[in-house]
């Protein structure tokens, strides 16, 4: 049947215009930077842009609510805002021409500022952001153009869709989905092409660790306790704690791999993946804490690494008189701050390829990275590291340092409950377990508290070293009601651990952990 009734224009067809422009353009980009850079990528690009510039509230609060997954937050956000403003483009394109096309225009500009910002960028990482642009406008244009020439068709070809707006057109239909399909399998084929992995992963598989001159004492057995829901001893490579700003994880192979060590050093060194085999290695259990974790949080981990001692890579170069600052940096351009003191005083400080007896997970630093012992690894624990700067605290700052947190960066004393889970439970023997640490200085004992109560004395597994986290117990008498269960640990050098919550910037949290629990 047809209608004499004048149709509408489907505000469908204008949004849906948008953000298939806007994913063909992001498809272009990414095929755009595979010969210049993955940092060139204007998605990518935003995204490191966006974390390097987030305020330390937002960034905590990603952190906090997300944890590990703060990047996939991150993207699927970024994809929501751009879809939503796509579809904002594609209307006024429509009813405002070319207002929407300037629009795409402006965002194509921020992805060539935000690429030209990324480290060590040249002009031609601007082009895959034009480029993406230059097809978001063509794309955009095309869709509308077709949308509001099927707004005139005759009517005796119309029918009148929903509430009296024309249905969208099969030429319109067919355009928008070849587009957004090409748009999909480009976006896949750059993503991978641009994230490749392959030859790195290649690498790591026939890498064959060299045996440690000194290896890790073996783990006692009164080290771990046997407590169902406790966190084992070692964490597994799998499950270890990753926080970074790097949105692409860095490829890097041992035969491309180098460390350059200059600044105030006696002789500038390039060190080769070979030069640093040829040296000797060791192993270490060592406990890694994020300065982002919250108290109670798990952005902890302990795990046996195998390296060369930091302060042996350091005296191939020879440190000047003066220096206090090792300024490390990342593939990806995120530099480290790290007391030269703590390189040198005699602490397990490792330049480490091994983790947990297999080559460092791609995702954890392949080939090379620094494990520092009793800082948090905003300051210490550099990953895919390249480069080495022997400086002065007075005259350069580190990113994270620069951002207002601390330059030293001691880790906190801290306890925290495993187990059990808050909830309702039977009155009777309630067994709480969980973990301690005070890195480089060790825990002496740990302490339970009972709804405000007096302090009681937990049960301490076997302390392995100063460097690693502890497990402990208290077996709870508990009684019906409504309770609340604290923890605190105190150090060899009987300091307790700081009571008084404290949010981690700019120095790591305080405070103590609690649960609480319904006794029935």
């Amino acid at each position: 049947m047809t209608s004499s009734t004048s149709p509408h224009a489907n505000p469908l067809g204008p949004w849906i215009s948008g953000v298939v422009a806007a994913g063909a353009g992001l498809a272009a980009g990414e095929i755009a930077a595979i010969p210049v850079s993955p940092d060139a990528s204007p998605y990518f690009a935003v995204g490191s842009s966006v974390v390097d510039h987030s305020p330390e509230a937002v960034r905590e609060w990603a952190i906090e609510t997300f944890g590990v997954a703060d990047k996939v937050a991150l993207f699927l956000g970024m994809g929501l805002l751009i879809a939503i403003i796509a579809a904002v483009a594609g209307s006024l394109e429509h009813r405002r021409p070319p207002v929407g096309s300037l629009l795409i225009a402006v965002f194509g500009g921020v992805g060539v500022v935000a690429a030209l910002d990324r480290p060590g960028a040249v002009w031609t990482h601007a082009l895959p952001s034009v480029i993406a642009a230059a097809v978001g406008v063509v794309v955009l244009r095309i869709l509308v153009a077709q949308c509001r020439s099927g707004q005139y068709e005759e009517q005796s070809e119309l029918r009148v869709g929903v509430n009296g707006n024309a249905p969208l057109t099969r030429r319109f239909i067919l355009t928008a989905g070849g587009v957004s399909v090409a748009a999909v399998a480009l976006g896949v084929i750059g993503r991978r092409m641009l994230a490749d992995t392959a030859e790195t992963l290649a690498d790591r598989a026939r890498l064959m660790l060299p045996r440690p001159v000194r290896p890790a004492p073996p783990v006692p057995e009164g080290t771990r306790l046997d407590v169902d829901g406790v966190t084992p001893f070692v964490t597994d490579n799998d499950a270890f704690y990753r926080i970074d700003t790097a949105l692409q994880v860095p490829t890097l192979t041992t035969a491309g791999w180098r460390l350059r060590i200059h600044g105030d050093v006696e002789r500038e060194v390039v060190l080769s993946w070979d030069d640093l085999l040829a040296m000797p290695m060791v192993e270490r259990y060592v406990t890694l804490a994020c300065v982002s974790n919250d108290v109670g949080g798990d952005l902890i981990g302990n795990a046996r690494w195998l390296g060369v001692p930091m302060r042996d890579v350091l005296d191939l170069a020879g440190v000047r008189p003066g220096a206090d600052l090792l300024l490390s940096t990342s593939a990806d351009g995120w530099t480290c701050g790290t007391p030269i003191s703590a390189i040198a005083d005699g602490r397990d400080a490792l330049f480490a390829v091994g983790m947990n007896g297999d080559p460092l997970p791609v995702e954890h630093g392949y080939p090379v990275r620094q494990v520092v012992p009793g800082l948090y690894g905003y300051v210490s624990a550099t990953k895919w590291v390249v480069d080495w700067e022997v400086t002065r605290f007075s005259e350069a700052e580190a990113y994270w340092t620069s951002r207002g947190w601390s330059a030293l960066g001691p880790i906190k004393l801290s306890s925290r409950i495993d187990r059990p889970d808050p909830g309702r439970y039977p009155a009777g023997e309630v067994v709480i377990a969980g973990t301690a640490w005070a890195q480089h200085t060790g825990v002496d004992r740990v302490e339970v508290r009972i709804d405000g109560g007096e302090w009681r004395p937990a049960d301490l597994a076997a302390e392995y070293s100063v460097d690693t986290w502890r497990q402990w117990r208290y077996v709870w008498q508990a009684a019906p009601g409504d309770h609340v269960v604290e923890v605190r640990a105190i150090d060899r050098l009987g300091r307790p651990q700081v009571e008084r919550y404290r949010p981690p910037a700019p120095d790591g949290a305080t405070g103590l952990d609690e649960r609480r629990y319904t006794i029935t």
